[in-house]
């Protein structure tokens, strides 16, 4: 029993040797399932006989942390911290204007979808890679409907919710608050019908729309029965599973966990803890009871000057599994082929969230072809991409406290 447990110690020191030599070449490999020759074992086995064995310690590893992800949420984050906020007081209530960028550029004005407020529908958005060199042209106002922003207190019982065109007119106390002469509109669903309603009344002051799943007719029958129900039941009972499922649908479509099942949570998440469900059905309220814009696509020269036609030009944008394509297209069929645009991107509902890099290179083209941001070329956004990604990672080794060492193990670090 002596022979074998001297054989076992021989064995142990040549391991501790072959592990020895890995940390000086690294090239070196081991194949775990190969067992070494006997003349290998007696060969190492004389080598280990003049080293002590005493030299050969233990080391405990520390400082090990696990670091996770952090999880995506449609909350106000660090690039919040960077917006001004002001409530604008109107006849008809007030709303929460949130500035992100240099007043003194030209402005885009933004208007949410029923369900999100400024900082679920856009912050992800212009928090995309590819917008930051856009905000350095552009200052961007995000307008929350009356009760909608984050933490919104209750609007009191027997409170008039603003309909769809006095919504629309409310935007004009904006423009005198920031003293705005003209803007560019960027609309999601609501928010969208929203801007093509102001533009019909006040087209001197619209330079261009940006208009995402707009619908420009009144609700059919279903829709009204469906959301007058819903709306019933979130200031009644509060945010109730049909109600979820139909925001879900009303954003994504149809089949969205197979797409995305971690943005369904993000957002079913949302919905949940931070919609004040009140303030809500009241919107949507306002948005089943919307009028048909009437507008109509005129091609005659002299006769366009006195038809109702959205004037400036417009970029429409859908997802082939958005629930509001045939609407849009509807809409399309009533613009100026001259001046609109009608954009469907493939594999997405929600084309904010699930194809932000084809909706920013659209936007870019756009705003480009109405004479901005003239150079934001392709090269230039590529460089802004890698410098923005450098950027962040050192940022946030900064801020974790990480120290990146070259070669963390040494020789004396022998297991």
């Amino acid at each position: 029993m002596g022979g074998v447990t001297s054989l076992e110690e021989q064995l142990n020191c040549t391991m501790k040797l072959i592990f020895k030599k890995l940390l000086r070449h690294p090239t070196i490999s081991i194949n775990r399932n190969r067992m070494p020759a006997t003349n290998s074992i007696h060969e190492e086995t004389a080598l280990l006989g003049s080293v002590p064995t005493d030299s050969m310690v233990d080391i405990e590893l520390k400082n090990i942390q696990l670091q996770y992800p952090l999880s995506r949420t449609l909350s106000k984050d660090s690039s919040s911290l960077l917006m001004h906020e002001d409530k604008v007081e109107t006849p008809l209530g007030s709303m929460l204007v949130a500035v992100q960028g240099d007043r003194s550029k030209p402005a885009i004005i933004t208007y949410h979808d029923i369900g999100l407020n400024h900082t679920a529908c856009f912050q992800s958005f212009f928090n995309f890679v590819d917008n930051r060199m856009l905000l350095q042209n552009f200052c961007v106002y995000h307008v929350n409907a009356p009760g909608q922003e984050e933490g919104a207190a209750t609007l009191p019982e027997g409170f008039e919710y603003p309909t769809m065109d006095q919504l629309a007119d409310m935007l004009i106390n904006v423009l005198d608050f920031y003293g705005l002469k003209r803007f560019i509109g960027f609309g999601v669903g609501s928010g969208a019908n929203i801007m093509a309603r102001f533009s019909l009344t006040h087209s001197d002051k619209v330079d261009a729309l940006i208009l995402v799943n707009c619908v420009s007719t009144q609700a059919g029958w279903i829709e009204w029965g469906y959301q007058k129900l819903n709306a019933r039941h979130l200031k009644t009972k509060g945010m109730t599973q049909s109600a979820m499922d139909y925001l879900m649908w009303h954003h994504f479509g149809k089949a969205t966990e197979e797409r995305n099942h971690d943005l369904v949570h993000v957002y079913k998440q949302y919905f949940e803890k931070n919609v004040n469900a009140f303030n809500l059905g009241l919107f949507i309220d306002s948005y089943v009871k919307r009028t048909d814009l009437a507008i109509v696509r005129e091609l005659d020269l002299m006769k366009k000057k006195t038809a109702r036609m959205i004037k400036c030009p417009v970029m429409m944008v859908t997802g082939n599994n958005s629930p509001h394509v045939d609407d849009t297209v509807t809409m399309n069929g009533r613009l100026d082929p001259t001046n609109s645009n009608w954009m469907k991107l493939q594999d997405c509902g929600h084309v904010l969230e699930e194809q932000p890099a084809k909706v920013s290179e659209a936007l870019r083209l756009f705003l480009q072809g109405q004479g901005y941001v003239p150079s934001l070329s392709r090269v230039k956004l590529s460089q802004s991409r890698s410098q923005s990604i450098d950027e962040d990672y050192l940022a946030n080794a900064v801020r974790q406290g990480v120290r990146i060492t070259e070669n963390p193990i040494t020789e004396h670090a022998v297991c």
